[in-house]
This record gives C-alpha cells, structure tokens and sequence, in this order.
C-alpha cells in the first residue's frame, strides 16, 4: 500500500513539473518583436494629450447637449463622504460654504438635534445629487427647508 501511495505522489509530481515547464514556454519574450513595436510606435507629447482630451470633453458636452458644471466648484462625493463621517460635527455643511455659525449649530446641538439632521443632510444629498447649487453657501441649520 505505502508502494502505491509514493508511486502515485511520484506520478502527479512528475506530471506537475513536466506542465510547469511547458507553461514557461509561454512567458518567454521575443526581444525582436518588442523592438519591432518600438519603432512603430509615435512619440506623444504632453500638450497633444491634453489638446485631445479637451477636445473630446467638449465633443461629449456637445453629444449630451448640456455640459455638467461644478456648481461653486463643490463636488457631491467629497460633501457625502464628510457627511457620512463626521455629519454630527456639520463639516459637511462647512464644505459646502454655509456660516460658521450654522456648522456650529450642529456641534452645540448634539450632533444636528441627536444626528437626525445630518442623516436627512445625507438623503438629500442622495437624491439631489445632480445640483448641488441649493445647499452651497446656504445660511439655513436646515439646509433643505424652503424659504
């Protein structure tokens, strides 16, 4: 029995490296075919690079029809992320441009009223995610009441 097993351990490892060796054949560079790539290839510069991508941006904002903006400069992940975070302290309201009294509002009220503002903050964000132009530099402790 124990002849059988080393037998058969002396098999699969023979078969093994003999599978291993042929797959290296696989990984083998050919030298003049790389050079051969080489030489066919162009040189790019910095400037066409940039030149193409703004071109094919403006391609795009024509395709859609409308161009998206940045509304303030303000973008929606980093405010949902800072409201997912640190929501209680109201930095997210602070990133977006509201009064420093309005973020502090938040700390002094236990997180936004026990972080039930800020939870709301962070549905409204969701939702609205698309334009965020209302809530930038906007005064009010709830950002999404209406006048």
């Amino acid at each position: 029995m124990k002849k059988l097993l080393v037998f058969c351990l002396l098999t699969v490892a023979t078969l093994t490296t003999r599978a291993a060796d042929l797959s290296v054949d696989a990984y083998l560079i050919d030298d003049q075919q790389v050079e051969q790539l080489f030489a066919q290839s162009e040189d790019v510069s910095l400037a066409t690079v940039s030149t193409n991508l703004l071109q094919s941006q403006q391609l795009t904002a024509d395709l859609t029809g409308t161009a998206r903006v940045k509304a303030g400069g303000k973008e929606f992940v980093p405010a949902l992320l800072l409201n997912f975070f640190l929501g209680g302290l109201g930095i997210h309201r602070f990133y977006l441009g509201t009064e420093t009294l309005t973020w502090v509002g938040y700390i002094l009220t236990c997180g936004g009223i026990f972080g039930i503002v800020p939870l709301v903050d962070f549905v409204v964000l969701i939702v609205n995610h698309d334009n965020l132009s209302p809530y930038i530099d906007n005064p009010k402790f709830f950002m999404w009441a209406k006048n």
